[in-house]
């Protein structure tokens, strides 16, 4: 029966684009969070119910097209966008801003599982690792020379006689230490890893994103060639670091709010759609009244 399939249109309207309306309301929510990535929801029509089938024309026969009936619609796709957010100054060195592509990779120094972020509010915890707020080990080079990919730490080959007065980084992500005897020294190096297929990346709150070897990490793994210098700021594509800002959402409220009243519009529709099939089988099942 036909108007079953109006009801079920219906439903599949409001289950839709309910989700429509949580990926709108989402990106409202965090605009003002620091390196969120504005995410927009695709739509596709369901499949169809086929009364008739396609035919090719057969000598004086003509073609014949086919007939068929939707069932209504469905989520298609999820998409992120990850154009560059505006950097906004902060004064505090420690907040770093990624200009261009790139991710910083930070790691849970318990479990030892890495994530990708743009958000760079982090600090200076009580070891002298730089971490976020959250507590994860910013990754890069470290050690003699720099020859190491690891968690980088300030403070751990301080001159003879002298303390740590200060610490800076510049655009390739040079972390420079400044010593109470005037000197000063390169220890670390942060680096930035882009990936080939930025949609196989997958929030898991707090800014981080997990599904890093799904991405594709440009080098084969993340910072495969790190020791090559493929993987400093400001080169192979990737952006510079720019310290005392952070990168502010990407979220257009114009544009959200613009699709916030064609989405609930769209859910309306729906919902009225299933209050006239409601009308239309009241008026079947009185018939026999009639």
């Amino acid at each position: 029966m036909s108007l079953i399939g109006t009801l079920t249109s219906g439903v599949s309207a409001l289950r839709t684009f309910g989700k429509g309306l949580e990926v709108i309301g989402a990106n409202i929510a965090n605009v003002n969070t620091t390196g969120y990535k504005a995410s927009s929801a695709s739509f596709a029509e369901s499949f169809s119910n086929t009364l008739r089938g396609s035919a090719p024309s057969n000598g004086t026969v003509s073609s014949q097209s086919a007939i068929q009936v939707g069932t209504g619609v469905q989520l298609s796709a999820i998409t992120t966008n990850f154009n560059q957010g505006a950097l906004d100054t902060t004064g505090n060195t420690d907040d770093l801003g990624v200009s261009g592509n790139g991710f910083f990779i930070v790691k849970d120094a318990t479990g030892g599982q890495e994530f990708a972020t743009r958000a760079g509010q982090f600090r200076i915890d009580d070891k002298g690792f730089l971490v976020t707020q959250g507590g994860l080990r910013v990754q890069g080079l470290t050690g003699t020379s720099l020859g190491a990919v690891g968690d980088i730490q300030i403070g751990q080959s301080l001159p003879v006689g002298t303390q740590l007065q200060s610490t800076s980084f510049d655009t390739s992500g040079n972390l420079i230490e400044f010593y109470s005897d005037g000197t000063s020294a390169t220890t670390n190096k942060v680096l930035l890893q882009n990936f080939n297929d930025l949609s196989a990346l997958e929030r898991v709150g707090n800014n981080l994103y997990t599904g890093l070897t799904n991405a594709g990490p440009v080098g084969g793994t993340v910072f495969a060639n790190a020791l090559t210098g493929k993987n400093d700021p400001g080169t192979q594509g990737l952006g510079s670091i720019q310290s005392g800002t952070l990168e502010s959402s990407n979220v257009d409220l114009t544009q959200q709010f613009s699709d916030l009243i064609t989405t609930q519009r769209s859910f309306q529709a729906g919902s009225r759609l299933i209050t006239v099939s409601d009308t239309v089988l009241d008026d079947i099942v009185n018939l026999k009244r009639s």
